[in-house]
């Protein structure tokens, strides 16, 4: 049983290498060979750069920087400007995941000739890969006109952060039979549209599961569950950089927050008693 295991490893191992660069048609691929798609957030050239080496396939630069980055209590008042700066930082890390841009709030909602323009300025001086935006049936225009430039689009359905003030709440999304129905309808939609992949959201993992198997592009799900076709975390929350947010689908990989405090505390202690820098760290 072990050396089977061992066996399939391997051979993941083995594909993994082969993928020098990820791109949308190798995320449909890993799909349709069932191999799980990995994605984290990452707003910075530093931490870019360490889970680009680490194998990471996909790295969103989320608009999730207006909270853990800059202490906003939601995604709302990043700028363009802003998620251009992250993403330039970003991209100079990457070498092997395919990096993905969220569409800040105000940036494509209602005009898709602004969405285009915002699209088109986020790849241009950031050298992004794609972008990602929020909604269904109500952004699809926005959608094509950034499609007809030849920008490869993400969607995002269920809890959508952009609209906390039109739920008015966090908790889970689609629980309700009219609500699941419309999320489907929407996910179809997109996918027709021309979206190359989709973020779930915060909504029952049956009906994620659902949707990963009525669809042919890729699902990535934060809150949905297993049975879709990969996951997405906020960086900071899986490092435990973060405290405050404890959700139930968050699974905590390090608490980075007391060991980085510890670190600071050695130190303040060493500068205080003399013994650093020792002479060893000096010229």
């Amino acid at each position: 049983m072990n050396k089977k295991n061992n066996v399939k490893k391997d051979q993941s191992a083995s594909s993994y290498k082969e993928v020098k660069k990820v791109t949308t048609h190798v995320l449909v691929e890993m799909k349709r060979r069932g191999e799980k798609i990995s994605m984290l957030t990452a707003y910075d050239f530093s931490f870019a750069k360490i889970i680009d080496q680490a194998g990471i396939d996909v790295i969103l630069v989320g608009d999730s920087a207006s909270n853990v980055m800059a202490g906003h209590q939601t995604t709302l008042p990043i700028t363009l400007d802003q998620m251009i700066y992250h993403a330039s930082s970003v991209i100079r890390a990457v070498d092997r995941a395919l990096v993905i841009v969220d569409l800040p709030f105000g940036s494509y909602q209602g005009n898709s000739k602004e969405a285009l323009t915002s699209a088109i300025r986020i790849m241009k001086e950031s050298g992004a890969h794609a972008v990602k935006l929020e909604g269904g049936r109500e952004v699809k225009e926005s959608v094509e006109r950034i499609l007809s430039a030849g920008i490869p689009v993400m969607g995002h359905l269920g809890l959508t952060p952009q609209s906390i003030y039109k739920f008015g709440t966090y908790s889970v999304r689609a629980k309700e039979q009219e609500e699941a129905k419309r999320l489907i309808e929407d996910a179809l939609l997109l996918e027709k549209t021309g979206c190359f992949g989709l973020v779930l959201e915060k909504i029952p993992a049956s009906l994620a599961t659902k949707v990963a198997q009525e669809l042919t592009i890729p699902i990535i799900g934060i809150g949905a569950g297993n049975g879709v076709d990969g996951q997405v975390l906020v960086l900071h929350d899986m490092l435990g950089l973060t405290s405050e947010f404890n959700p139930r689908f968050l699974r905590r990989y390090l608490n980075l927050s007391d060991d980085i405090k510890g670190a600071i505390r050695h130190y303040v202690d060493d500068v205080k008693s003399h013994s650093f820098p020792n002479e060893h760290e000096q010229y």
